[in-house]
């Protein structure tokens, strides 16, 4: 149950009552996450946030397709995710480029790899769909701040920062409507993590995916999301599964840039303690909610 619901439309992404548990023993079973509901509209910047262990990475794997619910189902683009769509792109926390291949290589690899099998390389139209696929990968390194010359540099030749740009290249290349990022500048450096933050933004301004991001930073949230949601773990009630605790949207999309004073740190102690569990969170909201009237 979300404790602010707001109304969506042109729904992306539906996750309808999904429950997820794995066994813990013999006869017991660990829930992880409880009959989540959730809508998503096309084009919000949605950032997930919640304590350690609540599930946020799980609902992401479940919306790309890489694990299943126990129970309920999720829906993109009205159809039931039961495969990783082609149609999102991931960014995972640890770098995801092939080592063995160039940046320009990893760029060009979803691309090709989605155009020609590979008997069908071997066709005269290949060639000028390559010429393409490497204007592309170039546009979107020069897009992600780093030079052509990068192209011909590996993995391991870059600094996190750079690898990180270029595994957000990489997903662009394949022009996704849904953007999937899971703790995707944690490992980063403050003054990296801030330029690559305003990057994400300037990238979501001019296309508008949709966005799904998970961060535990919650000023990062404020500055990233049109939307936050939060989930909590129950601790009352014989349950233990994470709820959305809080289901807030933002009024002004970049506002920690904007604001320093003591409503914004208000709003970040709101959000921090909502995290901190469901059954809190629900008192805090209705105590806030009687005292606005």
């Amino acid at each position: 149950m979300a404790l602010s619901t707001a109304p969506t439309v042109a729904t992306s992404i539906h996750v309808d009552q999904v429950s997820v548990s794995y066994a813990a023993g013999k006869r017991e079973r660990k829930t992880i996450l409880d009959e989540i509901d959730l809508d998503i509209a096309a084009g919000e910047f949605v950032v997930v946030l919640g304590e350690t262990g609540c599930g946020k990475s799980t609902l992401l794997r479940m919306i790309l397709g890489q694990e299943r619910p126990t129970k309920g189902a999720i829906h993109v683009a009205g159809r039931t995710v039961e495969r990783v769509g082609a149609g999102c792109g991931y960014v995972p926390q640890k770098y995801s480029l092939f080592p063995d291949r160039t940046v320009l290589g990893n760029l060009m690899m979803g691309p090709e790899t989605a155009g020609y099998h590979i008997l069908g390389r071997l066709r005269p139209g290949f060639r000028a769909f390559r010429r393409q696929v490497r204007d592309k990968a170039y546009q979107q390194l020069e897009r992600m701040g780093l030079q052509r010359s990068d192209g011909d540099k590996y993995p391991h030749q870059l600094s996190g920062g750079m690898q990180q740009r270029v595994a957000i290249a990489q997903a662009l290349m394949m022009k996704p409507k849904i953007l999937l990022m899971d703790e995707a500048f944690s490992a980063l450096d403050p003054g990296t993590r801030t330029s690559l933050q305003r990057m994400l933004r300037e990238i979501w301004l001019e296309t508008r995916p949709t966005i799904v991001f998970v961060t535990h930073n919650t000023a990062e949230a404020l500055f990233l999301a049109t939307r936050i949601i939060v989930l909590a773990k129950q601790t009352t009630g014989g349950r233990s599964g994470a709820k959305i605790a809080l289901d807030m949207r933002l009024p002004d999309a970049g506002m920690s840039l904007k604001h320093h004073g003591q409503a914004f740190l208000d709003l970040v102690d709101h959000i921090e303690l909502c995290s901190q569990g469901f059954e809190s969170a629900v008192e805090r909201i209705a105590n806030l909610e009687g005292t606005a009237r």
